[in-house]
């Protein structure tokens, strides 16, 4: 890793397609693109004189299918976070297990249910755990340290540091203060959170949480282990070994300064259906959660009722349910999408 391969033009370049793509009709993107090759040449030259900082955010909030808030950057820093991951991103990825599946190529949702499913069918019980207030709870320190284990140019590290901080307290009033051993009364400033919806944060996730993962593979050796993010399912034939890996499981997260739901994390029989990703998976079977099931149907009549009224084109709600089907398929689902496609009025 070189620090003057992240400002090299064919990287600026190659950041500015990434960060653009599907996107190039936004204003801001539009404005950016009016002179693009002005406003990379800026970003190259602040980044090699080192003068280069963040800007401001845009907050606003999505209500479903749960509430929270998205911190969008300024499309200038959002190439910076593709050009940065585009050099890192490969000597992380060497490191992180193949059964880490969120926000990496190749991997996703559909294949972390296929692999759970593959889990399921080999071991009589599963543990589900996951991380209370992922985001808000990353720990700027902890996360510096982890990447200063695989970054050695400390002018990388100076870079990812200022993107790092740009997010401190970002998601305050979703933190609840945790107190760890060693603590004193100064824990409670220390810098904390990433801003959901930046590009950075979702791969400093899998880099803060690859520790957790070589944990679990190499000391505790659970060969059926997988992670989406902060969702986590462990499997096996044994309930105590279950639940002795659990409390393995606590006392590690503490170290990264995190917590689990441990009420809801207890070991259950797979052939009980185990909760992942908005589906409920059984050995031989899957199918959609309900309340997934209410939110979609109600976003497609929303979408239907738009398209009719003249407020949305057909191809935009026709992308609406190509992709609701393309989700839900990958469930026993042929008789949910004739239902609710037949609750559709058509003309």
């Amino acid at each position: 890793m070189n620090f003057a391969d992240i400002f090299a033009w064919g990287n600026l370049l190659n950041a500015h397609r990434k960060a653009a793509s599907g996107k190039r009709a936004k204003p801001n993107v539009a404005h950016f693109e009016f002179q693009a090759a002005d406003r990379l040449l800026e970003i190259q030259t602040a980044l090699q004189a080192g003068t280069w900082a963040p800007g401001e955010y845009v907050h606003f909030t999505v209500h479903s299918p749960k509430t929270r808030l998205i911190s969008a950057a300024p499309f200038a820093d959002r190439v910076v976070h593709h050009a940065l991951c585009n050099v890192i991103g490969p000597g992380f990825e060497q490191k992180f297990i193949d059964d880490s599946y969120a926000n990496r190529a190749g991997k996703g949702t559909h294949r972390a249910v296929d692999r759970l499913q593959s889990f399921a069918r080999r071991y009589r019980y599963a543990l589900r755990l996951d991380v209370v207030r992922h985001f808000p709870s990353i720990d700027h320190a902890v996360l510096l340290d982890i990447l200063a284990q695989t970054i050695q140019d400390e002018r990388i590290l100076k870079l990812a540091a200022l993107i790092v901080a740009s997010g401190d307290r970002i998601l305050e009033q979703e933190y609840e203060m945790v107190w760890f051993p060693g603590d004193d009364l100064f824990a409670i400033c220390r810098p904390r959170g990433l801003p959901i919806g930046n590009l950075t944060s979702q791969f400093w996730s899998n880099c803060y949480l690859n520790p957790l993962d070589q944990f679990v593979k190499r000391q505790l050796r659970c060969a059926g282990y997988l992670r989406y993010v902060d969702d986590m399912a462990m499997f096996s034939d044994s309930k105590p070994q279950l639940q002795e890996w659990k409390a393995a499981m606590i006392e590690r997260l503490a170290r990264l300064r995190l917590t689990i739901h441990s009420e809801s994390a207890q070991a259950q029989p797979v052939n009980a259906g185990v909760p992942w990703l908005g589906f409920l998976v059984f050995p031989e079977h899957r199918r959609v959660k309900a309340r997934k099931v209410v939110y979609g149907s109600r976003r497609l009549h929303h979408k239907f009722d738009a398209w009719r009224e003249g407020r949305i084109s057909f191809g935009e709600f026709d992308a609406s349910v190509k992709g609701w089907i393309n989700h839900v398929r990958y469930a026993d689902t042929w008789g949910l999408r004739a239902h609710v496609l037949d609750q559709l009025s058509w003309p």
